[in-house]
């Protein structure tokens, strides 16, 4: 008889960390805590991986990688991007930027020579579920192992989940018969019962959610908030620093010369524009979404509250969930 391993993804969020609380709570056997590190978080997610590995369970840490595949598109524009008549310049520019570099999020991009959007949302798949299903389920499902993988989505978080079921399989191994289910235990949880959760253990939350974070996978996120950039940029201009050289090193491998980090149709006001002859780093860029981040009315006007506040609230408790002491 095949044992049952249950295996959780473990992002350094809320939803994540009480859904691992509550699986040690019911004493899930075999349990695996895994994180799949995208190479795009922030310091202090890192850390509460760390401290979550120390205080609460042992969690495995796991990378895409994509050196195969970025040495098949350096080939590709060695010879097809010439056949198509590319200039040369462009495709020695390509060449120069197409190498791994050991941090999954921008090795994809240079992969695909674009970043994720909101209608092209790769990152996750690529970044998170891929890896895990090829280095954690599979070995375990073609040895006759069947897993549960847990998952720590919640029904009021979209449309999209919201008639999710709790429980599902997913996949049978055709050689093994071994399954793969889906177990999603907090689906009807509120926000509330996920501090809850927190509280009862002892387990002290992601600090960024103190800090304005909605989220706190990606910093910043594809999806992030208008009020959430504008903190990430008053507080952490670092990480804004970091993804404008991304921009730059994408770009450099985009045969449209051109990649900017957030689309530009969702950003308003003078930033916006459906032209893509019209879009360059310096009017679309990410610092550029930050500035949008300040504004009101559409994004046409500076919000004379936020860009005031600026100094003063920068080292203040934010929490959109009512952290604060």
């Amino acid at each position: 008889m095949s044992a049952e391993h249950n295996i959780i993804s473990v992002s350094g969020g809320k939803d994540s960390t009480a859904l691992l609380l509550l699986a040690i709570e019911r004493g899930a056997e075999n349990l695996q805590a895994v994180f799949a590190d995208t190479g795009h978080e922030h310091a202090q997610t890192y850390e509460y991986v760390q401290y979550l590995n120390d205080r609460v369970f042992p969690i495995r840490t796991i990378k895409a990688d994509f050196s195969a595949r970025i040495a098949a598109k350096a080939a590709f524009v060695a010879t097809k991007w010439r056949e198509q008549g590319i200039p040369e310049a462009k495709v020695l520019r390509a060449l120069a930027v197409m190498k791994p570099t050991g941090n999954p999020f921008l090795d994809l991009c240079v992969w695909k020579g674009r970043f994720p959007s909101t209608k092209a949302r790769f990152c996750s798949e690529e970044l998170k579920r891929n890896p895990i299903i090829e280095q954690v389920q599979r070995p375990l499902l073609s040895v006759g192992e069947d897993v549960v993988s847990w998952q720590g989505v919640r029904r009021d978080e979209s449309e999209n989940r919201r008639n999710l079921p709790e429980r599902e399989c997913k996949d049978v191994d055709a050689d093994t018969g071994a399954e793969l289910w889906n177990y999603r235990p907090i689906l009807d949880w509120t926000v509330d019962d996920v501090f809850a959760m927190h509280r009862k253990h002892g387990v002290e939350p992601n600090p960024l959610y103190r800090q304005g974070m909605g989220r706190v996978g990606c910093m910043p996120c594809i999806h992030a908030r208008k009020d959430e950039l504008l903190e990430i940029g008053l507080r952490f201009p670092e990480e804004i620093d970091r993804v404008m050289r991304w921009e730059q090193i994408v770009g450099e491998a985009s045969k449209r010369d051109m990649a900017t980090f957030f689309a530009t149709a969702q950003l308003a006001g003078p930033q916006a524009t459906s032209d893509s002859a019209d879009i360059s780093l310096e009017r679309h860029g990410v610092w550029q979404a930050i500035e949008w981040a300040k504004t009101s009315r559409g994004g046409w006007q500076y919000d004379i509250f936020r860009v005031e506040g600026e100094q003063e609230g920068v080292a203040l408790c934010t929490s959109i969930y009512g952290l604060c002491e």
